[in-house]
């Protein structure tokens, strides 16, 4: 029994019973926990991938990327989103999530550092399903437009990339946008949520936006500026769960369930959030993609 929304579906088959070979949280090995959908729904996915310490590891550790290489590929061959916004990947980096989505998805996007340099926060996204009409990529600063500026508190270069995007489906735009805040500034953060939800007000379009916040969702000021007083939906209280809660930042460790959901997926109002999931997906050696768990929503809007 697969894990594929069919065109008007209302369930997806929930985590399996715990069995030889399960993965964390009991769903057997290789069977993924959303899958390809079909639409109008849409398999949305926000994964910080960790960037390449490259000369600040060495095999065998947990951090070290050639080896988590194949599996974030593994992982995303297995899952399939439809929509998804990566954080932390340098440009060597998109190689892999290239490869595990497969020929029919295409990216937007550069670095934090202009051009190929620093971090992206990237869009990926199903070309068989979507056009891009229109995208920008811009600074989490006073100076929006000047590449590498950060003038909030936040030491870190910060960006939104963001999309419109014509859905094949149902004909309908919609924006898609990708970030990831401040880990140490709290008003870098705050400004960082006011920009995204301004951003969303002003589209006039159905609204998806993936990041790793660094920020508590349900107890925090930049969730109360996004969802609380912002309007948008927090995608996992909205939806059916699909896995058990767990926090998104196990860095390599167990899963904790009374941890904390820093990594998002909201949506605007007019999205139906029908399932969403934290992914604790390992490799057969129980070897981890990232120190973050991808988290995922399936979403529709009508036609």
């Amino acid at each position: 029994m697969g894990a594929t929304v069919a065109a008007g579906a209302t369930t997806i088959p929930a985590a399996a019973d715990t069995a030889a070979g399960a993965q964390p949280g009991g769903r057997p090995r290789g069977r993924p926990v959303v899958g390809r959908v079909r639409g109008p729904a849409i398999h949305v996915m926000s994964f910080n991938i960790r960037y390449d310490r490259e000369g600040a590891t060495q095999p065998g550790d947990a951090d070290y990327w050639p080896e988590r290489e194949p599996l974030v590929t593994e992982f995303l061959e297995l899952e399939q989103p439809s929509l998804l916004g990566v954080q932390e990947a340098e440009f060597h980096q998109l190689t892999a999530i290239g490869k595990g989505l497969g020929r029919h998805h295409e990216m937007v996007g550069y670095g934090r550092g202009g051009g190929a340099a620093g971090e992206y926060s990237a869009i990926f996204y199903d070309t068989r399903r979507f056009t891009v009409l229109w995208w920008d990529q811009f600074w989490l600063s006073d100076t929006p437009q000047v590449i590498g500026s950060a003038t909030w508190g936040n030491t870190v270069t910060r960006i939104v990339t963001w999309a419109r995007l014509r859905d094949a489906r149902t004909g309908r735009d919609l924006l898609f946008a990708n970030s990831h805040f401040d880990h140490r500034s709290e008003n870098a953060r705050v400004r960082s949520a006011e920009v995204v939800r301004d951003l969303a007000a002003d589209s006039g379009l159905p609204v998806l936006f993936t990041a790793d916040c660094n920020a508590a969702a349900e107890n925090s000021e930049p969730y109360d500026v996004l969802v609380t007083d912002g309007g948008l939906q927090d995608t996992w209280l909205a939806g059916e769960r699909l896995t058990p809660r767990a926090g998104t930042f196990p860095n390599y460790g167990e899963p904790d369930p009374n941890g904390t959901r820093i990594d998002w997926i909201l949506a605007s109002p007019e999205w139906d959030v029908r399932y969403a999931a934290i992914n604790t997906w390992t490799s057969a050696a129980g070897r981890w993609p990232s120190d973050h768990t991808p988290v995922q929503a399936v979403v529709r809007l009508e036609a």
